[in-house]
């Protein structure tokens, strides 16, 4: 299958996916369970291109393995979340603006503000998981070694940075308290940090070949989007006003990148 056909199929089993999560909002009232199921699409889209792509076996294999390893252990950490905490303050903030703005339905605004562009933009950051899945030239370089070992970093990264937040949260006395332990004493988001470095590797296994050239666009939207858009902007603001001592914290430590904590002044 030629790279357009795969990119299309793949957009149609997205949009599909979505549209029968969008039906499942409607009986739950919370979309918020639609990051656990950004994770778990392009783990689908993956597989998809693995069965339907005709490219070199083991980038194929390599490709979907660490996205498979990466997208199930994250898909299913935020589900999990997701039935624990209840609706998430960023979605309710969202729909709650859109409907008084605009007076629209709850199915309405979920199908335009949530389900219909998460389908395409999970689509555009899983294009390094499709595309470079197509190419039939052999063999790894360089560049595709370092982009393995990305990928294993930022996912085992991104593990523990997940497992230390949820520990911290279990406990009681650390209700409306500020994380700032770990790898959270580093980054104020570490999960973030990993998520770009697996992303970009996975595109670094890809750029070896002609397609996966244009896979950039995944990597290069999914950083905008953590740290200039849903990511870090809209987390940041609702943190601010629920976390005594989240302003001290920001003053002191890292956005993204990992960097030694500044002194308290």
């Amino acid at each position: 299958m030629d790279a357009l056909t795969l990119l299309a199929s793949n957009l149609a089993l997205a949009l599909t996916l979505f549209a029968g999560l969008w039906g499942l909002a409607q009986v739950t009232r919370d979309p918020s369970f639609v990051d656990a199921f950004w994770a778990y699409g392009i783990t689908l889209m993956a597989v998809s291109s693995f069965l339907l792509a005709d490219g070199w076996a083991l980038r194929q294999q390599v490709i979907t393995g660490l996205v498979l390893v990466w997208g199930l252990r994250l898909g299913t950490h935020m589900l999990l979340r997701w039935r624990h905490e209840g609706v998430d303050r960023r979605y309710g903030k969202l729909l709650a603006d859109v409907r008084e703005k605009r007076g629209w339905s709850f199915g309405r605004t979920t199908a335009f503000f949530v389900f219909a562009p998460q389908a395409v933009l999970m689509w555009l950051t899983a294009l390094p998981a499709q595309l470079g899945q197509v190419s039939s030239d052999a063999g790894f370089g360089i560049a595709a070694w370092i982009g393995i070992t990305m990928a294993v970093i930022g996912i085992v990264y991104e593990t523990v940075a997940d497992w230390q937040l949820m520990r911290f949260k279990s406990k009681p006395e650390n209700a409306r308290q500020v994380m700032d332990q770990g790898l959270w004493g580093w980054s104020r988001h570490p999960n973030y940090f990993a998520e770009a470095i697996i992303w970009w590797g996975i595109w670094l296994i890809t750029a070896e070949t002609l397609p996966g050239l244009f896979a950039v666009l995944g990597p290069a939207f999914l950083t905008f989007t953590l740290t200039r858009w849903s990511g870090v902007p809209m987390l940041e603001t609702g943190l601010a006003e629920s976390r005594p001592g989240y302003a001290d914290y920001v003053a002191r430590v890292s956005p993204i990148i990992p960097w030694p904590p500044q002194r308290p002044r």
